[in-house]
């Protein structure tokens, strides 16, 4: 089942949203430090009863961040509010996890004519004592470092939290019962992090400072379930909750795939109205079917000539308003179903077609690198340990002072631009080329024209 992914303006700032299946639609609220990314899986499955849009949250993935210096609980909540008003919700049904379920809650309490129904996974009921686990010592400062040194602290973060509560203290106290490293997962929740940068702290601190918003017993609000799984540490928090509301019910599942089928199926009983979502005009995003390409491609900008990027690179290192798509397998659009083509004639298909379609007249080309594209572009799976990442970084700061960037000479010494070293640079550059499953496979089609 395909996702889509729009763009909705709200004022000066600029929402992301994910849209799957067909139905009574759904809101879907995702957790800190993640983006509606997290929802794909469950999107697949729950599409085939709702219409699920979940949006990324001001400052994480694709959404720009609230205007505000230290947004708290009732600002995320009013721009989840302000953004099911405008995508066309008029009683919102909702599903939310962790601290998207606190957003959520704290929504419902102080405008509960405006659900129709919430599910949570994970709400919590902290104790004064934990309050102290979650403070500021739970949020350091994501900041760029010259050699990398923030990657291996986001990887081991994202890692150890699923070893303990909270993740910053490896003690046997605090130990978890499901622990895993697994790769592919750790590495979806690193790049999430990646993205919102030091912005990561706002909706966490947010959600983390938040009071216990589940309403008195004798509220008059819409219905709940407020729901958990025996490995999640706020499981234990559903036992600390007082008398709720009439129509609320509560539940521990087994795992993740029986909580979110028990979620889906009481959300199913509460629907809301169906209506046709609303989107920016330039959503940002074009249904592309070309060369033995079937998806989304990534496009920004205005003007008559459209620019690409070089391979590993992305529409946003082009710098300026000029019309700009990342290509299949790079930045923010789909990968090649199956392996990506080295065959030029594919790639030019996919172009030819985002130009017609963009109204292109003119294409240009960022310049190739120099050099074999096996040592250009090596593998970058993600590895046990997160070592992807820092070889990568390694990679391009070597590439701002040597060409080729894997030989290094001083026959191959390059000069260094100005700021050419400056960390919130590289890690820009730095998610392209992770993000650039097919950098590769694009360096050797181009070659073939020369």
């Amino acid at each position: 089942m395909r996702i889509t992914r729009h763009y909705l303006t709200l004022g000066q700032r600029r929402v992301h949203y994910r849209m799957c299946g067909d139905g009574p639609p759904l809101l879907l609220i995702h957790q800190s430090p993640r983006s509606s990314a997290e929802y794909e899986t469950v999107m697949r499955t729950w599409g085939t009863r709702f219409t699920c849009i979940a949006p990324d949250s001001p400052g994480f993935g694709q959404s720009d961040p609230l205007a505000i210096e230290r947004p708290a609980t009732e600002d995320f909540a009013d721009a989840i509010l302000a953004f099911a008003g405008a995508v066309g919700f008029e009683k919102i049904a909702t599903y939310g996890f962790h601290s998207g379920g606190i957003f959520l809650m704290n929504a419902l309490k102080r405008h509960p004519g405006r659900f129709a129904a919430l599910a949570v996974g994970g709400y919590p009921c902290f104790l004064p004592h934990e309050r102290d686990d979650v403070g500021e010592a739970y949020l350091p400062p994501l900041v760029p470092q010259p050699y990398g040194e923030h990657l291996l602290w986001a990887w081991n973060r994202m890692l150890e939290q699923s070893w303990y509560f909270p993740w910053y203290k490896p003690e046997q106290a605090r130990r978890l019962p499901a622990p895993h490293a697994d790769p592919a997962a750790l590495h979806a929740q690193v790049m999430d992090l990646l993205v919102s940068g030091d912005a990561y702290r706002h909706g966490y601190r947010a959600a983390l400072s938040a009071g216990f918003d589940v309403p008195p017993a004798d509220a008059d609000v819409p219905p709940a379930f407020l729901s958990s799984y025996t490995s999640d540490p706020m499981t234990a928090h559903i036992a600390r909750f007082p008398p709720l509301p009439a129509g609320w019910e509560t539940a521990v599942q087994p795992g993740p795939a029986a909580h979110y089928a028990a979620a889906a199926d009481w959300l199913a009983r509460h629907p809301a109205l169906q209506f046709a979502p609303a989107q920016d005009e330039d959503a940002g995003f074009l249904e592309i079917d070309a060369g033995g390409f079937d998806g989304l491609i990534h496009w920004r900008g205005t003007g008559d000539a459209l620019h690409l990027h070089a391979p590993g690179r992305s529409l946003d290192l082009l710098g300026g308003n000029g019309l700009a798509i990342d290509l299949p397998g790079h930045g923010l659009s789909d990968r090649w179903p199956g392996e990506p083509p080295i065959d030029w004639a594919a790639w030019q298909a996919v172009i030819d077609a985002a130009a017609d379609r963009l109204g292109a007249s003119t294409v240009t080309h960022e310049p190739l690198l120099e050099g074999d594209p096996r040592q250009l572009f090596p593998d970058l799976t993600p590895d046990r340990y997160g070592n992807h990442l820092t070889n990568a970084w390694a990679l391009l700061r070597a590439g701002h002072g040597f060409a080729p960037r894997y030989a290094v000479s001083p026959a191959t010494m390059i000069p260094l631009g100005q700021g050419a070293m400056d960390p919130e640079q590289l890690a820009r550059e730095h998610l392209a080329l992770i993000r650039a499953s097919a950098a590769q496979a694009l360096h050797r089609a181009r070659l073939s024209t020369r």
